[in-house]
């Protein structure tokens, strides 16, 4: 591995959405690869053994400088840049904002067998957020995913889920999110009091939300980022499945771990790219 480093916010959240740019002395880029859901940067650029300058970007923080120096060997270790969000403690302006599916991640993580995680995600889903002009906590948040677009990188795995043991996609292929309330934890932070509908049942999931920032797009539009995440019970929603393997620990675990990164665009629709 040429270059690592991690990319987070300043409360240790991942930036899955920056793009990390390395210039020489002489101010010639020669090298731009972006960050995984992670927050991880990984790339196997042969680099010449010098000092670098590396520059961080991402929509709705403030960009961040550091040095790099490529040791003989042609590695270098960036460590941890931290990003601070754009806009100081300021909320998104008010009014209707559209999610942008294709620069957004709806993903899940379950246990499995007791010693390592399954991680899978949705490939389509709408959604919409409404900024309150007056109160924060009035605002709402909707969203639509395709139960069947669930992806976890192995087909077989991929037609279980989509079964009636677990999302019964053919009889419910919609998931939908609604929320009601919002409470503030933070200066940037909030709880999301929402009802989730899945295999046609409706239950309560509260969002941990954080605000990443606002800032302005290629296309001439603003962007608001946002991360949330969320715990929930598979028998919340009649997905009781649970094969015991030989050892006796069940193969997958009772509760998910929801996980959002979502950018929004100011607006009632997606701008034409």
């Amino acid at each position: 591995m040429a270059l690592t480093a991690r990319v987070r916010t300043r409360d240790g959240w991942a930036v899955s959405h920056a793009v990390l740019t390395l210039t020489d002395a002489r101010g010639s880029q020669v090298l731009r690869a972006e960050a995984d859901g992670d927050g991880a940067v990984r790339d196997t650029t042969a680099l010449a053994p010098g000092a670098y300058t590396v520059v961080v970007t991402a929509v709705g923080h403030a960009p961040a400088a550091a040095s790099a120096l490529v040791t003989a060997t042609g590695h270098a270790e960036v460590g941890t840049v931290t990003l601070a969000r754009q806009g100081g403690e300021e909320l998104p302006p008010p009014g209707p904002w559209t999610v942008d599916p294709a620069h957004s991640t709806v993903g899940a993580v379950a246990q499995h067998l007791g010693i390592s995680s399954v991680r899978g995600r949705f490939t389509e889903f709408a959604g919409t957020v409404e900024i309150a002009p007056d109160d924060v906590a009035r605002s709402r948040v909707d969203a639509v995913i395709r139960a069947g677009s669930i992806d976890t990188g192995n087909r077989t795995r991929d037609e279980h889920l989509r079964s009636e043991d677990f999302l019964a996609v053919e009889k419910y292929p919609e998931i939908t999110y609604r929320s009601h309330a919002l409470t503030p934890s933070g200066t940037d932070r909030w709880t999301v009091h929402g009802e989730l509908t899945m295999r046609g049942l409706a239950r309560p999931v509260d969002l941990d939300l954080s605000y990443l920032g606002t800032g302005a797009d290629p296309w001439g539009g603003t962007r608001a980022a946002f991360r949330a995440t969320a715990e929930m019970r598979r028998d919340d929603f009649a997905m009781n499945y649970n094969q015991i393997v030989q050892a006796g620990i069940a193969a997958i675990g009772t509760t998910l771990r929801v996980e959002l990164d979502i950018q929004a665009v100011r607006g009632t629709a997606l701008p034409a790219v």
